[in-house]
């Protein structure tokens, strides 16, 4: 019986998580990326979304790719391009609805949404030859500033949350809806500081006021907790990524990969629903942010 697609994904991130390593911070804790990390492009440049990101991550540590850039076989053939002999395409995923009419009991029609999904294949551009210059441009490096980062300072000050500091104790409470971060300096480093500002942020989002996420938790350490802290770790990651910063593992990982080992293994769905969980909750701390108006060719604001 062929494996399918939420097999496939789900068996490689427990491969991974088995090993002790988190996929979604493999750009970060891998020697052989350089450079600046984000997420993974089309060939128009827009981001992946979800677990494409994960993915895309995972086959770039794992196969050495440096370029961010990624695109169908049929896209480099339209660019003019071609992909090299022998090269093998990598798995993305497509999901969406169909609508289908069903007639009821009392002989009324209803609509029915069902959702589905197929993979396809990308290859990164490392793979394609005779594509347009700016696809193997070779990124910038990454400054480390040893004090804190202007635009993460920016981007999290317009969300607005409420944002204690002091103690030694990073979490969300949710009965006070604050966020309490250990003071800065306390970090070892300022990444470290704003992945785990991101990560107890993306908790803050499951508010019943603001994206209502509930898993079902009772207590302390049960599946629905897991759910939650696989969510808040993901979310934190794709943030680090538009925010392009660079965090290390955090110690505090080894205590959950059990519990997501078992929520993973239980679901084979799971991860792609914390993946999609986490990018909504990006998506929406995104949202605090001020909109950039585009200028048109006179330099006039459209």
């Amino acid at each position: 019986m062929k494996t399918d697609i939420y097999e496939r994904v789900t068996n490689k991130i427990i491969a991974d998580l088995e090993q002790g390593e988190l996929t979604w911070l493999k750009p970060w804790s891998s020697g052989n990326l350089e450079g600046k990390i984000t997420k993974p492009l089309r060939h128009n440049g827009v981001p992946y979304n979800g677990i494409n990101i994960l993915m895309l991550w995972g086959a770039a540590v794992e196969l050495g790719y440096l370029s961010p850039f990624w695109m169908t076989y049929k896209q480099a053939k339209e660019l003019g391009a071609h992909v090299k002999k022998g090269e093998r395409g990598n798995l993305v995923v497509y999901a969406n609805t169909i609508t289908k009419t069903e007639e009821k009991d009392d002989g009324s029609e209803e609509e029915r949404k069902i959702p589905f999904m197929k993979g396809y294949s990308v290859f990164n551009v490392e793979q394609i030859e005779g594509l347009p210059e700016h696809y193997y441009a070779k990124p910038e490096p990454v400054i480390d500033p040893a004090t804190r980062i202007d635009h993460a300072e920016e981007f999290f000050g317009q969300v607005g949350a409420d944002i204690r500091h002091g103690g030694n104790s990073a979490h969300y409470s949710g009965g006070s809806d604050h966020v309490q971060m250990p003071i800065f300096e306390s970090f070892c480093s300022p990444e470290a500081y704003y992945a785990t500002l991101a990560h107890e942020l993306t908790h803050w989002t499951k508010h019943k006021c603001r994206l209502d996420r509930e898993f079902g938790r009772k207590r302390w350490g049960d599946e629905g907790y897991a759910r939650e802290e696989l969510v808040a770790e993901l979310g934190a990651a794709f943030l680090c990524a538009d925010l392009e910063l660079t965090p290390e593992p955090d110690t505090d990982h080894a205590a959950y990969i059990q519990s997501w080992l078992k929520v993973l293994k239980h679901d084979k769905r799971a991860i792609f629903s914390a993946a999609a969980h986490a990018q909504r909750a990006a998506d929406f701390l995104h949202g605090y942010q001020p909109v950039i108006e585009a200028e048109n060719e006179e330099g006039v604001a459209a």
